[in-house]
């Protein structure tokens, strides 16, 4: 029976798979502290028009299916960089929290010592963010902007659950310090304005958040959706 179980338990880590479009090795200062890795999922819950990733999206570009077992082989080689800079993980996109299980299930296979971090948009159910809250080391938000109509235009979503969850992260930040929050606001061409990126800055302040970056979207051409290819 303790066979069988082990057994099956081998099995079901290695159903869970995900589509890996991009993994980008030894950054810097880009997405956390020290040497990082990005790990870059296919899907997302909007369709922004200057998606940065937009392959993403694009269904004919899933990148390739990786377990955490599998994942956590490729991006060993680069631990003795985490350790020594004190950098390690960091998750994007496409939206890295409709992944949350996946990145729990790696964090358990991976050292201590790695960090941990998301790039998100937050706009997921709040239980997706809070089963990954104690394992976060920093959450690298891009809210788009606090205008819930300037958003909504943008995205074709509501933010009421973006600013959930911000919420809910700014007030575990407060007595977990080893948790960090780090909010862009950037200029959307077209949707807001400097005006507008203002009051956004003033809405976080009041939230509590401190790490605020100002950001200029890139409205490139190049940049628009389907045509950027993987890195695999």
């Amino acid at each position: 029976m303790i066979i069988l179980a082990i057994y099956d338990n081998l099995i079901t880590c290695y159903m869970i798979k995900s589509n890996i479009i991009a993994i980008s090795r030894h950054r810097i200062g880009v997405d956390g502290t020290g040497v990082t890795t990005l790990v870059a999922f296919h899907g997302c819950t909007q369709s922004c028009k200057y998606c940065l990733n937009p392959q993403s999206l694009n269904p004919d570009l899933t990148g390739k299916l990786f377990s955490p077992e599998e994942l956590y082989k490729e991006v060993k080689k680069d631990s003795l960089y985490f350790l020594a800079t004190g950098g390690g993980i960091t998750f994007g996109g496409g939206e890295p929290l409709i992944h949350h299980n996946y990145i729990k299930r790696f964090h358990n296979l991976c050292s201590t010592d790695w960090k941990i971090n998301i790039e998100t948009a937050l706009n997921v159910p709040k239980d997706n963010v809070y089963l990954l809250l104690p394992i976060v080391n920093q959450w690298i938000v891009d809210i788009k902007d606090m205008n819930n109509e300037i958003y909504q235009s943008y995205t074709g979503k509501s933010n009421e659950q973006v600013v959930k969850n911000l919420t809910l992260l700014s007030q575990y930040e407060m007595y977990h310090k080893e948790c960090n929050i780090k909010v862009k606001v950037p200029h959307i061409p077209g949707y807001n304005t400097e005006a507008d990126i203002e009051k956004s800055i003033e809405t976080l302040k009041g939230m509590g958040i401190i790490d605020i970056e100002r950001l200029d979207y890139i409205t490139d051409k190049n940049y628009r959706y389907g045509t950027r290819k993987s890195n695999l």
